[in-house]
């Protein structure tokens, strides 16, 4: 259940903006009568409250429960971390929290998802964003090396991998469906990109299952080898694995393991030393620890550290780029996989994917790589967020792709002008990775997704952004094509993403944008009131021209074309 709060005389920048929003979408616009409300969200119960606020003691209010959200009225600012006090009339306060949790964990407690409840509507319908076909076409395949094959079509090769795959030529569905035996959950490797120049290729896949025993299967040695030779690649293939090789070698206990050198001869095996999910999970949870309630500046750096937050941030990146460098400089093709080829992976491939084409730095090519890398190759976006699942101890959870988009808007604040979006892109994002209002990022798997007839039933994310992109926009970016990007991954580069983590508490100023930002949005709003004049003088000449003229003399006659700069 998403959570928002509302103040007559004061309130957050975003939070404004999100009721803007909505009200455009035909929401109740006067805020201090009613509560807004999205097309199909019904107002269940409503009571007067005390708000507990850790900064400002208690606060008066109002707070309104829908099958939506949680809605905060008061007179003060406030916290999206909410505790509040009721007045003892009878069972009033089990009534409310038993309401609450009812629409806070619906899935708990058989009722659908918002999202399957929301009826707005928008100008774009953003489920058609993404076509694999049409996107692999972009990248100039099938060609004679490459094929697009259908053998996954009805989810039956891996029931977590999209209907459409690309693979080598050579290999037939047959030698698929053998490699597929090998490999964790049947995720064999495939491709996700290959380079328009020296046609190297991103392949991603889950671990070989090697065992305790050293088990070995020569059509997964053989696939391997012609991935390697599909360029006529000389040096050995390159397989980047992302977990730290104690891991990796732990994970033969449990059937798991990695591709070692006396099977694999003409592979080179890098570990990146990235963490699991667990780990992920208590290093965002330190975070939360650091900036609520209380933030303590004496000892701000040494608390940062501690939480380990951004040396993973650091680790994901370096990983990233390393693929990346190794595609772009011809040296290699380059096979990436974790444990089950989900999580990290899905970091590492989009990642360097968006170092490596500019295409992917516009908003549709960045909404094209989420839902390709992320969506349609099966990140667990139920089990790792718990969309309406009350069980907030599940060993599941963990902020996997929250920590790609951390990693996303590190490298927008290193290259300022090269993504056409900006960080309010990525906070909407984010902000509906959990709020359930859009069918975008629910459920594990594609194959999920089609049995619930997602697209059918829900809205994407990619409407609402698609429909007003120009809130989305980044006013200093510089359209470049086949621009590889660096960014620099050590630890005096990078920093905590304040804007969104700590975006709610009072007592922190948020990050402003630059003057030069702003004087530059002001400039173009100029241009465009320049420009809305010229056409209207255009006009207003064009009909006097039309008129039989008055005397030779008339301006109307001798006025020159108005050219501007802008």
């Amino acid at each position: 259940m998403a959570s928002a709060s509302t103040s007559k005389c004061n309130s957050y920048a975003l939070e404004n903006e999100s009721i803007k929003m909505v009200s455009q979408d035909g929401l109740s616009q006067d805020l201090s009568e009613s509560v807004p409300q999205l097309p199909g969200e019904i107002l269940i119960t409503d009571k007067e409250v005390i708000y507990i606020c850790p900064f400002n003691g208690p606060i008066k209010g109002r707070v309104y429960i829908t099958n939506y959200r949680l809605y905060l009225r008061s007179l003060e600012t406030d916290l999206r971390n909410l505790r509040f006090a009721l007045k003892q009339e009878g069972h009033s306060r089990r009534d409310m929290f038993e309401i609450l949790t009812r629409y806070a964990f619906p899935l708990a407690h058989s009722l659908p998802l918002f999202a399957f409840l929301n009826e707005e509507k928008f100008n774009v319908d953003g489920w058609t964003i993404y076509n694999p076909v049409e996107e692999y076409r972009r990248q100039g395949l099938p060609n004679h090396h490459w094929r697009i094959t259908f053998i996954n079509k009805c989810y039956e090769l891996c029931d977590t991998y999209p209907a459409v795959l690309v693979v080598p030529y050579r290999t037939s569905d047959d030698d698929l469906r053998r490699v597929a035996t090998f490999r964790s959950r049947n995720r064999i490797p495939v491709l996700s990109w290959i380079h328009p120049e020296n046609k190297m290729v991103i392949m991603r896949c889950s671990q070989p299952l090697v065992g305790m025993s050293g088990k070995r299967n020569k059509d997964d040695e053989k696939y391997l080898d012609v991935i390697r030779e599909t360029n006529r690649q000389i040096s050995k293939l390159t397989i980047y694995d992302a977990r730290p090789s104690v891991n990796a070698v732990a994970n033969k206990a449990t059937g798991g393991g990695y591709e070692s050198d006396d099977a694999y001869h003409n592979a080179e095996l890098s570990f990146l030393d990235i963490h699991n999910i667990h780990v992920m999970r208590e290093s965002l949870k330190k975070v939360k620890d650091i900036v609520y309630p209380n933030i303590e500046e004496s000892h701000w750096l040494s608390s940062l550290e501690s939480t380990h937050w951004l040396e993973h941030i650091k680790l994901v990146l370096t990983g990233a780029i390393q693929v990346a460098d190794k595609v772009s400089s011809g040296k290699s093709s380059v096979l990436v996989h974790c444990s089950d080829g989900w999580d990290r992976t899905a970091q590492l491939t989009s990642l360097a994917m968006l170092m490596l084409d500019s295409f992917y730095r516009s908003i549709e090519g960045f909404e094209i790589l989420v839902q390709k890398e992320w969506i349609s190759f099966g990140h667990k976006f139920a089990s790792r967020i718990g969309h309406g699942d009350k069980n907030h101890a599940d060993a599941d959870r963990s902020p996997i792709f929250l920590q790609f988009i951390d990693c996303v808007w590190q490298m927008s604040k290193q290259f300022p002008t090269a993504f056409e979006f900006n960080e309010c892109f990525l906070i909407t994002i984010l902000d509906h990775l959990y709020s359930c209002r859009f069918g975008t990022f629910l459920f594990n798997c594609e194959s999920a997704r089609e049995r619930q007839k997602l697209t059918e039933r829900t809205v994407s994310v990619w409407s609402l952004i698609n429909s007003n992109k120009d809130k989305f926009k980044n006013p200093f970016y510089t359209k470049e094509i086949n621009r590889v990007l660096y960014p620099v991954a050590s630890m005096r580069h990078l920093e905590l993403w304040v804007n969104y983590y700590i975006r709610w508490n009072p007592r922190i100023k948020q990050q402003q944008p630059n003057p030069v930002e702003q004087r530059y949005m002001e400039l173009l709003a100029l241009r465009d009131d320049y420009i809305k004049r010229l056409e209207e003088l255009h006009l207003a000449n064009s009909a006097k021209l039309s008129d039989p003229p008055a005397s030779p003399s008339s301006p109307s006659q001798v006025m020159p074309h108005m050219q501007t700069h802008f």
